[in-house]
């Protein structure tokens, strides 16, 4: 009885993954680059990511300590708002569809890619009340939202094959800019570090690294699934090749060490705009004689 529960977990988990849809899966993908080069990709990018985890979080414990007690104190004073809970209703029931289609099409693996896990991290943070935890959570998941911009400029959706699939896959993504957007305005634990400090982002990257090469690339390799492109490159990617990983390395370190920062420069940019015109919103009509 316990294998054949244990059987029927696996099918639900990736049963539904179909090889033949190119850069899906597959003996085939999962064998695109040789071993030798695999692991060498693997020892290198996993120890530039474990070194950049360590400084990073050297450089930040020096800072960190000195506002989060400020940005506390700020945060407690506001009341919950009602946009916000809207906002984690709406990504709940988002997210709620998105699981229910990979509960029916049998790919609950694919919610392992780094898009689901920063979703999960928003819904975290418009749930949870300020405090320290929801401050790191807010400054990490700023500098994880390259992966939603690539998802947007080359979607992936020849397996999106179920009604509204297709619509709530970008639903999603664009979501992932709105959260964070709605949270900046909010201030307090959600203000974004200074914009010389780059320590924040590359904590970000090292942790994708370690998360890439190792978790997803291992269980890509046991279920022989291409979790976010790790065994084989997708067909939209630019870079298709032997070495397209070494690309994606290199232009999304600099993506993650720039994106964060230009939503967060446009966002504070354009806020002047936005309460001029709010403001102008606002202004008693004058009576017309």
């Amino acid at each position: 009885m316990s294998r054949y529960s244990f059987s029927n977990l696996l099918d639900w988990t990736y049963g539904g993954v179909d090889p033949s849809f190119e850069g899906n899966g597959g003996p085939e993908c999962a064998a695109f680059l040789p071993w030798q080069q695999r692991l060498v990709e693997s020892l290198i990018f996993l120890s530039v990511g474990v070194l950049e985890i360590v400084v990073s979080l050297q450089r930040i414990k020096w800072s960190h300590s000195k506002e989060v007690g400020n940005l506390l104190a700020q945060s407690r004073n506001k009341e919950e708002s009602l946009g916000k809970n809207l906002l984690l209703v709406s990504l709940c029931l988002t997210f709620g569809l998105e699981l229910g289609f990979k509960f029916a099409s049998k790919t609950v693996i694919y919610l392992m890619n780094p898009c689901h896990v920063v979703t999960m991290m928003q819904i975290f943070l418009l749930a949870c009340p300020p405090c320290q935890l929801a401050m790191v959570v807010f400054r990490l998941q700023m500098h994880m939202l390259n992966g939603a911009l690539l998802a947007l400029l080359f979607p992936v959706v020849n397996t999106r094959l179920l009604p509204f699939e297709l619509e709530v896959y970008y639903i999603q993504h664009v979501m992932l800019y709105i959260v964070p957007i709605y949270l900046l305005q909010k201030r307090g634990i959600y203000t974004p570090e200074p914009p010389c400090n780059f320590w924040w982002a590359v904590l970000s990257t090292g942790l994708m690294f370690v998360y890439h090469f190792s978790i997803l690339q291992v269980l890509g390799l046991v279920t022989q699934v291409n979790l976010n492109n790790m065994l084989c490159p997708a067909i939209s990617d630019p870079f298709y090749g032997p070495r397209y990983r070494i690309w994606a390395s290199g232009h999304q370190t600099i993506m993650t060490l720039v994106h964060g920062k230009l939503i967060t420069m446009v966002f504070y940019g354009a806020l002047p705009v936005l309460k001029f015109c709010m403001d102008l919103l606002r202004l008693p009509a004058k009576k017309m004689y």
